[in-house]
């Protein structure tokens, strides 16, 4: 089964970026594995398809609501799909070797890439989403990290 993921950002121009040249474009090419990616955006609510509040705790700054983050994952990730449901943050377990070869023997991943402080707390936990972090800093979004993840996977199954 080849491996699928689906990528759920603000920036879908992003994608495949880097992933769609070397190896990893070859073997997207080549259908070994699959990017889906979705416009979180499209979840948005009113007529400006507003997709951040203030954080429900209180707090400074503006988070991913979470109505709109999940109505976005359940978009591509019924609750009966086997794939990992990963979020890229800097308080995340750390990505390394070992948790890259579990993603590589599995179906395939749903990524969330956050924006603004962050994604309301009840959308993590509503979806099971794992955290993962690529480093001890903080990015100004998920995409470059999920770029990253989705590299050494590809790099993992060339091994």
């Amino acid at each position: 089964m080849a491996f699928s993921a689906s990528v759920l950002t603000l920036y879908p121009e992003m994608f495949p970026g880097p992933l769609g040249v070397s190896l990893a474009g070859k073997a997207l090419g080549l259908g070994t594995w699959s990017l889906q990616v979705t416009q979180i955006r499209d979840f948005g609510l009113g007529r400006h398809r507003a997709v951040d509040d203030t954080p429900a705790g209180g707090g400074p700054g503006m988070v991913m609501r979470p109505d709109v983050v999940c109505a976005a994952i359940d978009s591509v990730s019924p609750p009966d799909d086997p794939r990992p449901r990963l979020m890229m943050s800097p308080r995340g377990r750390p990505l390394d070797q070992a948790f890259v070869r579990e993603l590589a023997a599995g179906p395939g991943a749903v990524i969330l890439c956050g924006r603004f402080e962050g994604v309301d707390e009840r959308a993590i936990e509503a979806r099971g989403l794992r955290e993962v972090s690529i480093g001890d800093y903080v990015l100004s979004g998920g995409e470059p990290a999920a770029m990253v993840l989705l590299d050494a996977w590809s790099a993992c199954c060339r091994a």
